[in-house]
């Protein structure tokens, strides 16, 4: 049994009513006051969860700054009224930031319930992340860099390294 202290249990809760109002505005087509309130709340929530500068320190990594950018842009987009173009932005940024934890996710519901679907997702989303490619052999947003393609000493094709964005699995 985890134990929570006082301060992170209101943040379970604020990151709680911060899905429910985000869930709640794109139900009532895009409501920008309650995806705005939703932003606010998810946003302050995780900051009582995890601390300030764990917060901080997780947005503002080299390596998740694209994520990062698009998330908090489309928090802002949302807060200045376009809710829509907002919500995209962060949906992108969203995916992008939690790319690595998407394999565990997928593999903790598989074991949890006996589904062979997530169970094949989860497989193919690990090999994905652990090889920089993604699951239909496409190399992830330069994450393997110029990857030797596999079967080949010397590469890609005639002896050339594999260009990024290129099939590398």
């Amino acid at each position: 049994m985890v134990t929570l202290s006082d301060f992170q249990r209101i943040g379970v809760g604020l990151v709680g009513f911060g899905i429910f109002f985000i869930l709640f505005g794109m139900l009532l087509y895009f409501d920008s006051v309650l995806l705005a309130f939703g932003n606010i709340l998810f946003l302050s929530g995780l900051v009582f969860i995890i601390g300030f500068r764990r917060t901080f320190t997780f947005f503002f990594q080299r390596q998740k700054m694209k994520g990062s950018s698009f998330f908090l842009g489309g928090v802002l987009i949302v807060l200045m009224r376009w809710p829509l173009l907002g919500m995209l932005l962060e949906a992108y940024g969203f995916i992008t930031l939690f790319r690595s934890f998407f394999p565990v996710a997928f593999g903790f519901l598989g074991s949890l319930v006996n589904i062979p679907i997530l169970k094949k997702v989860s497989r193919a989303l690990g090999k994905a992340v652990t090889s920089g490619c993604g699951p239909w052999g496409i190399e992830i947003a330069g994450i393997a860099g110029l990857k030797q393609h596999r079967g080949h000493a010397g590469g890609g094709q005639h002896g050339l390294p594999a260009a990024p964005g290129l099939l590398c699995c």
